[in-house]
């Protein structure tokens, strides 16, 4: 992946000085942090679990930086960040007459209070609609490497360009649109969440070709990267890992061959009109 031309973002919060912290919406339990795992391993967002456990959201943030200048991980995170900010401020410019708005991104060790309850590394990388920021553990490339065998950079750029990715749904009005959904129709909760990550992933491919049109910042191979990292994580490969089975209807990420599929949308498309998953007839 070419940085070397691409700035780097004023947009990350450093909270790893600070350690672990548990803490910004009260106290959890043992047993809060396991739900929160097994929900992580079905592909559930950890967040929903420690909303219902941790009750209404106190004030209280860790000690937030800059990273700091000879940290390489931060400032790749950094500069992939800038590009995902001047790609989106271009196509909500250019195709949606708005202006984008572009998210934090905190790096931060072990626990750390958000608005959507305490976050932890178990979770991986998330986002959080309630402060409009993108939560990432650097851990968590080492683990995407050794874990779920998807090694490379722009593995790691297609994580955090998801993630950016569930932000533009937010700045759209769609997770607000889709939380109403499934309040109206529990029953579609799983369907509806499929769908809403499978357009994440379809934006992160639509930021890889609108990043490098405009940049060049793709090499030979990238895309392959991007795609073991989209195989990696998919519903199903993930549930044969943890429990030897698939249940599909228990999915809420999408199958690897879906993740893949609608990554693909996104890179050879070029066109946020061909990631509108919830008007799709097949995913």
């Amino acid at each position: 992946m070419r940085l070397d031309n691409s700035r780097q973002s004023d947009n990350v919060e450093d909270r790893r000085a600070s350690g672990p912290r548990i803490g910004g919406r009260g106290t959890i339990g043992i047993g809060t942090i396991v739900l929160a795992l097994v929900a992580m391993y079905f592909g559930v967002d950890p967040s929903v679990v420690l909303q219902m456990a941790e009750g209404p959201p106190v004030q209280q943030e860790a000690p937030a930086s800059r990273p700091p200048a000879n940290d390489p991980q931060a400032i790749f995170v950094s500069k992939v960040l800038g590009e995902t900010e001047d790609t989106w401020a271009a196509i909500f410019q250019k195709d949606l007459n708005r202006q984008y708005v572009p998210p934090k991104l905190v790096l931060f060790r072990g626990a750390t209070p958000t608005a959507c309850g305490t976050g932890q590394s178990a979770m991986g990388p998330f986002y959080c609609p309630g402060d409009s920021k993108v939560y990432i553990d650097l851990a968590f490339f080492d683990e995407l490497q050794n874990r779920f065998k998807a090694p490379g950079d722009f593995a790691q750029a297609y994580v955090i360009a998801h993630e950016v990715g569930h932000h533009v749904q937010h700045l759209l009005g769609i997770s607000d649109q889709v939380d109403n959904l499934r309040r109206r129709n529990p029953s579609q909760a799983n369907a509806l969440s499929v769908r809403m990550e499978l357009q994440a992933d379809c934006f992160a491919g639509l930021w890889a070709q609108r990043a490098d049109a405009a940049r060049n910042i793709l090499e030979g191979g990238d895309v392959e990267e991007a795609l073991g990292a989209a195989t990696a994580i998919g519903d199903d490969r993930l549930q044969k890992q943890s429990q030897g089975y698939v249940v599909p209807d228990a999915f809420t990420h999408g199958s690897s061959a879906q993740r893949v599929r609608w990554f693909k949308r996104g890179l050879e498309s070029g066109s946020i009109k061909q990631c509108d998953t919830f008007s799709a007839s097949s995913l």
